[in-house]
């Protein structure tokens, strides 16, 4: 049994503080960047948007322009109908392929599991301009229909899926269901077969499996697929600006105007904004995380 002496203790004293040190001289720098390329633009962008471009002094004018116009105010509700839209179909839709990528070992679903991610390796730019090719008035699609002038005349087959909010959903559509799908796929690859098998062996069918189970087991998943793809499509910029309509637009293209116009404590206020949004997703993932723990402890 060793005994502590003041020397023994300074030394250890010394080897902490040598650690501290070490621990500091290693995070420093990553901590100074952090301050100075995230931490220090938020605090400036909310500051500013309070500030009163004329006086310089507080000002809400910002935010009071935010719901009060009525330009911006359909920008608002334009942007949250086609996020949540996207959202609840990215979900909705990756949810069932990820569920017949899992549990169905046919050859389709093997050559889809291989090829679903492939929309992820297209860059943003290159779809939307590839979209745009096949669904404008002049494009493929429409081409195709003139093979048969009758039946375009009839059934009137043109898509009409440009400039307008349609085919922004579709372009968001085609990013973010692979997103989803690859992480629900992970989460119900977790679930054991065994425990489905051992489900069915005392009797419970295929609702009461899904229901009570798979949906509870992979909802955390779920949950971040919906928060990502949420954040990301609040602020998106290059979809709706490509192949959206003139009014109203999204938050990011009415954001891209308010700097064009040299308005930068509105566009200050409209960043604020975004990012409200985007917390009110991320305080609900943060929600779900935590109810889940307590299932696990229950």
């Amino acid at each position: 049994m060793t005994t502590s002496t003041p020397q023994t203790d300074r030394e250890e004293k010394r080897k902490a503080w040598q650690k501290r040190a070490l621990l500091l001289l290693f995070l420093g720098p990553a901590l100074i960047l952090s301050l100075s390329i995230i931490v220090y633009p938020i605090i400036n962008t909310v500051i500013r948007s309070f500030t009163d471009p004329a006086t310089g002094g507080f000002s809400l004018m910002h935010y009071e322009y935010l719901f009060t116009n009525r330009i911006a105010v359909a920008d608002i509700w334009y942007t949250l109908w086609i996020t949540v839209i996207t959202v609840a179909l990215s979900v909705f839709i990756a949810y069932l392929l990820a569920l017949y990528l899992r549990f169905s070992g046919s050859r389709i679903a093997k050559f889809i599991g291989t090829m679903y991610l492939l929309p992820r390796f297209i860059p943003g730019l290159v779809a939307v301009y590839a979209m745009k090719v096949v669904i404008s008035d002049s494009g493929l699609i429409n081409r195709l229909t003139l093979l048969l002038p009758e039946a375009s005349a009839l059934y009137n087959l043109k898509p009409g899926l440009l400039f307008n909010p349609r085919g922004i959903i579709l372009m968001n559509l085609w990013f973010n269901i692979p997103f989803a799908t690859m992480i629900i796929v992970a989460a119900l690859s977790g679930i054991s077969d065994s425990i489905i098998e051992s489900a069915r062996d005392v009797g419970a069918g295929r609702a009461r499996i899904f229901l009570q189970m798979i949906v509870p087991l992979s909802i955390r998943d779920v949950m971040i697929a919906m928060t990502f793809i949420f954040m990301s499509n609040i602020s998106s910029f290059t979809t709706p600006y490509l192949i959206g309509e003139n009014f109203p637009q999204m938050l990011g293209v009415f954001l891209r105007k308010q700097f064009s116009n040299r308005a930068y404590e509105r566009a200050a206020a409209i960043s604020v904004l975004i990012f409200l949004f985007s917390s009110v997703s991320a305080i609900v993932y943060i929600y779900t995380n935590l109810k889940e723990k307590e299932w696990e402890k229950g």
